[in-house]
Order: C-alpha cells, then sequence, then structure tokens
C-alpha cells in the first residue's frame, strides 16, 4: 500500500478501489486458518501468493497477483502456466525455498500464506507480515469453489467469484449432456503398482465431485485399507496394492495418468478379474487430475467430453 492510501485508512477516507472488487466493507477482518485475524485495510491490488496450489484459484478469480511461489521445479502448474504468462505473473522462489528479499521487491499489498502442504509458508509468517498483510488458507479438504470463496472475501471480489462459479457449474452441465458414459458407477485410482500405497479417492474427494457431477456414481473405498498412521485427509483411503482387487465398479479412472498409464492397468495380471478390467472399462483421468482447481477441472472435462461425447458442444 503507498503512503497517500495509507494516509486515506489512518483518516477514515478510503482511496476509491479499481477493478471489479466490492467498493464497501473496507477496512474488513479475515479469520485465518491458523485462527488468527487479518486486517485488510482496503481491497489489495498487489497480491503475493507464497503457494502455487492457491495460486491457480487466484487466477481463475482474476485477482490482482503479481507474483507467486512456484514448484519445486521451479514451475508453474501446466494447467494455467500459460494464463500466469499471459498476466506476466512473476516467478519468486520454489515451494520450500522462500525469499524473504523477493517478497520485498515485488512490493504486495497482501500476501497469501497456505496453512499445510508442501508449500506452506506459515513458519515465515512473521518475517512476511513485516512486509505487508498476512492471510492464511488452508486448501485441504476442500473444493476450488470453496477456495474461491474465501479468496473472495479477502479481495472484495465476492460477485465474481460467484460470476466463474456459475459459469464453470453450467459448463460442466453442458458437457454431461454431451456425454455417453461407459458405465453408472466408478472408482478412481491413483495407481503406483505393486509394493507401493495405492490411494483410492473417496466420495469428498475432489476429483470424485467432479466426476459424480457429470453423472457418475463413485464407489467409496474400505477405510480399514488406509495405510497410513495418521489420515490428514478425507479426500483418498491410502491403500496398499493388493486392496484394489476388491473393488467391484465396472469403471476406473487413473488419477494423473494418460491412455499409456490405464493400458498398463488393464495389463496387470494381479488385477486382470476387477469388474473394470473385465469390461475394458479404464481411463486415464489426465496428467493434471491430481490437484483439482477451476483449470485442471476444465482440462478433466474435456478429456471424458474427447473420450466419451456423442457431439460437438
Amino acid at each position: 500500500m503507498n503512503m497517500i492510501a495509507r494516509l486515506c485508512v489512518l483518516f477514515g477516507a478510503l482511496a476509491p478501489l479499481v477493478g471489479q472488487a466490492d467498493t464497501a466493507g473496507w477496512p474488513r477482518e479475515f479469520i485465518n486458518a491458523d485462527g488468527s485475524t487479518t486486517v485488510i485495510a482496503q481491497a489489495p491490488e498487489r497480491i503475493l501468493s507464497t503457494s502455487v496450489t492457491i495460486s491457480g484459484t487466484l487466477l481463475a478469480i482474476d485477482a490482482p497477483m503479481i507474483a507467486s511461489a512456484t514448484t519445486p521445479n521451479g514451475d508453474f502448474f501446466g494447467q494455467w502456466a500459460d494464463v500466469a504468462e499471459e498476466r506476466h505473473l512473476q516467478a519468486l522462489w520454489p515451494a520450500g525455498r522462500l525469499d524473504l528479499e523477493a517478497a520485498y521487491a515485488v512490493a504486495p499489498d497482501l500476501i497469501v500464506v497456505s496453512r499445510n502442504g508442501g508449500d506452506s509458508a506459515l513458519e515465515n509468517k512473521a518475517q512476511l507480515e513485516a512486509i505487508a498483510p498476512v492471510i492464511v488458507l488452508d486448501y485441504g479438504d476442500q473444493t476450488w469453489q470453496s477456495l474461491a470463496r474465501r479468496l473472495g472475501e479477502a479481495t472484495g471480489l465476492e460477485a465474481q467469484v460467484e460470476q466463474r462459479i456459475d459459469g464453470f457449474d453450467a459448463y460442466v452441465a453442458r458437457s454431461r449432456e454431451q456425454m455417453n458414459l461407459p458405465a453408472t458407477t466408478a472408482n478412481l485410482i491413483s495407481y503406483n503398482g505393486p509394493g507401493m500405497s495405492n490411494p483410492i479417492a473417496t466420495v469428498e474427494a475432489p476429483q470424485a465431485r467432479l466426476l459424480h457431477a457429470l453423472g457418475f456414481e463413485i464407489e467409496a473405498p474400505d477405510p480399514d485399507w488406509h495405510s497410513r498412521s495418521n489420515r490428514d485427509s478425507n479426500d483418498f483411503v491410502w491403500a496398499q496394492y493388493e486392496h484394489l482387487t476388491q473393488l467391484t465398479a465396472p469403471a476406473s479412472f487413473l488419477i494423473r495418468a494418460e491412455a499409456d498409464r490405464a493400458e498398463d492397468f488393464l495389463n496387470d495380471p494381479v488385477l486382470a478379474n476387477l469388474p473394470s478390467v473385465q469390461a475394458g472399462q479404464v481411463y486415464g483421468l489426465g496428467i493434471h487430475s491430481f490437484r483439482i482447481d477451476y483449470y485442471s477441472a476444465r482440462k478433466v472435462v474435456d478429456g471424458l467430453v474427447e473420450q466419451f461425447g456423442q457431439a460437438e458442444r
């Protein structure tokens, strides 16, 4: 925030807001995922996201984001990397390697931090608060839509968020009308093969919610198959390989997989008696399907329409 804006806040006369942000209700208090409260004086115009996961949703709601952390490899997620390039989003540091000097240099007026995940900068919250107001969000166990609504509260873009969600829902509904589904029930698997956990999506997982919206009923895995001592998410049951043989749905979708991985699943001799394998109804959900945000969800939908669509949209 510049000096003029700071003076306006001090004297109770906030400067006019730009863009489509709601001009009412400033300053506002934001309740953070860590239990703290952040006072946001006015609608932000220069947002820094320290979480590459949250950045995709900020882009989806057209928030004024100027910079973001990246994946550990120094990249943005493939499903929205082109959007980031179009908007000249600055890549500041790889996940887990926060650079305070870089954060100072971009002069943000709001900093977004994740409470959880490998891209969390929560331990650096105090240092970041010396630069700009910090909000903390938990992107686990919630859809991109609910995350977008929380971001809307912090940015004054509530109306814009609802328009984006409504548009997405309409897109899914149109896509569903164009599809001839291979089965009414399906399971969702992150297939890793023998000797490893093979996570199976619950009905609460974002991938499951998306497929349900497209007309599938989701086969729920047995919670007792969970192989982790601590379960920090309700989205997946981290099942051992042998538990895959107990699934019964006539169709299987493989998360973060293309057709070649589906072929591996179909040719796995241990899984030969699975109903989905017997029916030849095993499909890759696409390489972007591991983390569902607005952009990856649309890519998943487009991929399914390409496989099962009956007519052009």
